[in-house]
């Protein structure tokens, strides 16, 4: 399927292979099976499940695509996606990564990098002249959210592109919010994308998978490499999920940045709340530069109670949103950053960073907005 002949809608229902060639199945099936019969002794396009699967290849094709990638790698998690993409880097390389990212991120560059040799800075990824700065002769990398997780601060990702292609390094962003519905960093000069397919891209709570793709033939070479040797790869029947999944993104983040502009503008007005941060906001610091480089403001907020001591009782009192570490449902999940989300993250990290114990993240489903918005005043104090 030629991918520049089609809309992104069209993409995500079809995904380049739409339908099994074995069988006209109208989707791959879940192929079962750990080796594959070598005819007359010779190998053939599969020849064992970690190094290859059509359940795989599906959602593997379908990420590339989505992402204009030239290849893409399906992984048991997000953070084994993370790690994958990592394996770029050897022992004696330093990466730079934003200071405000996802806590299992942040744990795996703060704890388990280290450990391989890697050393890491934590910057203001926001402020170019603060990258510039971070880099050193043995810099090889850097790693980027936008936005960011959870206080939604904006990378110009052109410019960071820039600096690392001028630089001669590679540069890895984490599109899990946004998605290749809404940015497209490969086409901004990105060299690896990563996604946790666990959130929006399988989008129903019920798998746990990792994507990344790449533009550059050589890099994928080594993910693939690496795909193979170190195989942490996604199990057939979450693959048949994910693709799944897949297919109705349009409609599920459609719903959910509806819902998401809703509630944000009626929280900003909310007694009880100190600050709201989503892009779609009008006065969101870094909408401009956001919109330069992506289509919506995604279905995800996060705002700030003003007294500590009304997180106990809304966490108690609400009934619709799941109440969980994770985002990208078809339910509404909303998170208590300081001890979910970024638990891993030290306090006095947190603290310094701005993620407040009065911190929350809501990810919005698709329910009907009223209902989500009388649930959470029914848990806020009205002062």
């Amino acid at each position: 399927m030629a991918s520049k002949t089609y809309r992104p809608a069209t993409l995500l229902v079809h995904q380049g292979n739409d339908r099994d060639p074995a069988t006209g199945a109208s989707a791959i099936p879940i192929y079962q099976a750990s080796t594959y019969h070598h005819f007359e002794g010779k190998p053939g396009e599969y020849d064992y499940a970690r190094s290859g699967n059509p359940s795989r290849q599906q959602v593997e094709d379908a990420i590339a695509l989505l992402e204009g990638g030239v290849r893409g790698f399906a992984y048991a998690s997000g953070m084994a996606a993370v790690a994958s993409a990592l394996s770029l880097l050897h022992s004696g390389d330093h990466l730079i990564a934003p200071n405000d990212l996802y806590g299992g991120t942040w744990r795996y560059l703060s704890l388990i990098l280290p450990d391989q040799g890697i050393e890491v800075s934590f910057v203001d990824i926001t402020d170019l002249q603060q990258i510039e700065d971070a880099i050193r002769p043995s810099t090889r990398g850097i790693f980027l959210e936008t936005p960011s997780n959870p206080l939604f601060n904006i990378t110009d990702i052109r410019a960071v592109a820039a600096i690392a292609k001028e630089r001669g390094l590679l540069s890895f962003l984490d599109n899990t919010f946004m998605t290749p519905l809404l940015q497209r960093p490969l086409d901004l000069g990105i060299d690896v994308v990563i996604h946790s397919a666990t959130k929006f891209l399988g989008g129903h709570s019920d798998i746990l998978a990792g994507l990344a793709t790449t533009a550059n033939p050589e890099l994928a070479g080594r993910l693939k490499r690496f795909q193979n040797a170190f195989g942490a790869v996604l199990a057939p029947f979450d693959c048949f999920l994910l693709s799944r999944g897949i297919k109705t993104l349009k409609l599920r983040l459609e719903a959910g940045q509806q819902g998401a502009q809703v509630l944000a503008e009626r929280l900003q007005n909310h007694p009880a709340v100190a600050r709201v941060w989503f892009p779609g906001l009008s006065d969101f610091a870094g909408r401009d530069l956001h919109f330069s480089q992506a289509t919506g403001p995604g279905a995800v907020l996060s705002f700030e109670l003003k007294d500590k001591g009304d997180i106990a009782p809304l966490l108690q009192q609400v009934r619709l949103p799941i109440i969980a570490p994770s985002l990208g449902g078809v339910e509404t999940i909303l998170t208590h950053c300081w001890s979910m989300s970024h638990a891993a993250i030290p306090a006095a990290t947190k603290t310094a960073l701005g993620i407040n114990e009065t911190l929350l993240r809501i990810s919005v489903g698709i329910e009907d907005v009223e209902d989500l918005w009388e649930d959470l005043c029914q848990g806020l104090p009205a002062r």
